[in-house]
């Protein structure tokens, strides 16, 4: 077995944290229907860290986060502006898959939003790219953004810099790639807004 270092441990510290969360309002729906949670993937020491909102089904069964249509998405507008998909580090809020995929509830952010804080703070991303308007809402009010908060229509493919526990940090609001599933013409607004994800390759 190879040597893991501080961050591959504490990163996994939080993965058998949520394993054990039996506290979660989503426990019981994932041990039901024999789902993983999705805590996260990709290289440790990212300068980006994209943050989705909740698994759905693809990503439940397989403890992966966007392996779905949304993923393919994702990966598509990360190699247009020039970036492998593992050089980044991508979760969500919510760690597991809410029912039907609805809406996470607040309680739900609450009791996995502490998660989330410590990948940011074992990463260290000199980038947080959130995707779509609750990750959005989350991250820009936790890293005092919250004056400038608007809806995700008047922020999407701006960049705000913040002040993190390890330094400064460029939070870029972005359209969650499924929002282009449903609306096409949303496509080219979110290949425009990652070109300004280049300068960080």
């Amino acid at each position: 077995m190879k040597n893991l270092n501080n961050r591959d441990l504490e990163l996994k510290k939080i993965r058998d944290e949520v394993l054990a969360l039996t506290t979660s309002p989503l426990y019981e729906y994932r041990t039901t229907n024999n789902y993983l949670p999705v805590i996260g993937e990709g290289n440790h020491e990212a300068k980006i860290i994209f943050i989705g909102e909740a698994p759905g089904r693809n990503e439940a069964k397989t403890g992966r986060p966007f392996c779905g249509s949304a993923g393919k998405i994702l990966d598509d507008l990360l190699l247009g502006v020039g970036i492998n998909r593992p050089d980044v580090y991508v979760t969500n809020i919510v760690k597991d898959r809410p029912e039907n995929n609805r809406d996470p509830l607040p309680d739900e952010i609450t009791i996995y939003s502490p998660f989330l804080d410590r990948q940011i703070n074992i990463i260290q991303p000199q980038v947080i790219a959130t995707l779509g308007r609750y990750s959005m809402g989350y991250i820009m009010t936790k890293f005092g953004l919250a004056d400038v908060l608007l809806p995700i229509s008047k922020r999407h493919g701006k960049e705000f810099q913040a002040e993190a526990d390890y330094g400064k940090v460029s939070i870029i609001p972005l359209y969650h790639p499924a929002a282009a599933i449903y609306d096409r013409s949303l496509l080219a607004t979110l290949q425009q807004d990652f070109k300004i994800l280049e300068k960080y390759k």
